[in-house]
């Protein structure tokens, strides 16, 4: 590949199974961890305008297909995971953890408690309105600092990011570098305990100690234009597929995990093409059964692997 000079780690061929909290995956065609923000731009202006780039958070959300991904992964690192609180503002860079930000900001006296127990990084959480509890980043999000695909450094306003449930309009290509929330006063030692209920919570209700990507389909309910549910409308979708009979479903090494049925784990072994045939799968019983179409949650990219041929196939 035709490639600029960089002063942070760029690696062509990088498989990215080991970066994702599934585990599985091919390899895409290169992976740029930038210095910092003048690193970024620099790359993304010099980089022949007909490669695609995706960025990438901590793989928390992702399924990255066996075949790999046609494409620059961008992923940004320490450079990128500064929090800073100042009055009722929090900025966060796009590669802090979602739980720090939420942490410090209750440090602070400031109630960003939604966050603590949604796996992640900031930049994901722009990406597709993550929310729990009934708070969601539209709720909080004022802008954010993002690089365009051509290298320059904008900012954009919560409004023009339209969120809707589980989903925004980032720019294709866009790289979200930092973002700034409003945030609520508080007793730290009160965040500090609702952080702690939650997590239990969390703890006690879904498979945390398993390799997953959080859950798996979207609740099959209405929402408003910020991604607020609306309690008219209030299906789970743990229950559609218990319903289904797929609560434990196998295939290959992926599992639709008994502890909590909206769960696709890798069980030990698993490919993406395990674990995404025994999503369609779910989907397929799920309709059958209920007439409901679930949608994906977990985010797929990338090619599918090749699979080998049979002797017959292969003319022996």
């Amino acid at each position: 590949m035709n490639l600029p000079d960089v002063r942070g780690t760029l690696t062509e061929d990088r498989s990215l199974a080991e970066l994702t909290w599934l585990r599985v995956g091919g390899p895409a065609d290169a992976l740029f961890q930038p210095a910092d923000r003048d690193d970024l731009c620099d790359f993304l202006r010099d980089l022949p305008s007909d490669i695609p780039v995706f960025p990438m958070g901590v793989g928390s959300n992702l399924i990255v297909r066996d075949g790999g991904l046609r494409a620059v992964v961008i992923r940004l690192g320490r450079g990128f995971n500064g929090i800073e609180v100042d009055g009722d503002r929090i900025h966060a860079g796009a590669a802090a953890l979602d739980a720090h930000v939420a942490r410090k900001a209750a440090a602070a006296a400031r109630d960003l408690t939604f966050l603590r127990t949604i796996p992640g990084s900031i930049g994901g959480a722009v990406k597709m309105n993550a929310g729990c509890y009934g708070s969601y980043t539209a709720d909080h999000l004022i802008e954010v600092e993002a690089v365009t695909r051509d290298g320059k450094v904008v900012t954009i306003p919560a409004a023009d990011l339209h969120f809707v449930y589980r989903s925004s309009a980032v720019p294709d290509g866009t790289i979200v570098t930092r973002a700034t929330f409003h945030a609520d006063p508080g007793d730290p030692a009160e965040l500090e305990a609702r952080m702690a209920d939650q997590l239990a919570k969390r703890d006690a209700t879904q498979p945390t100690k398993d390799r997953s990507a959080g859950s798996t389909f979207r609740n099959p309910a209405g929402f408003s234009s910020t991604g607020r549910a609306d309690d008219t409308h209030d299906l789970k979708a743990w229950k559609v597929i218990d319903d289904a009979g797929m609560r434990g479903a196998t295939r290959g090494g992926a599992i639709m995990s008994p502890k909590h049925s909206n769960f696709l784990v890798n069980a030990g072994g698993a490919t993406a093409a395990d674990l995404e045939g025994l999503g369609e799968e779910v989907r397929k019983k799920v309709f059958d059964s209920s007439g409901l179409t679930l949608e994906w949650e977990i985010m797929r990219v990338g090619e599918p692997g090749v699979t080998p041929k049979g002797p017959s196939e292969a003319g022996d």
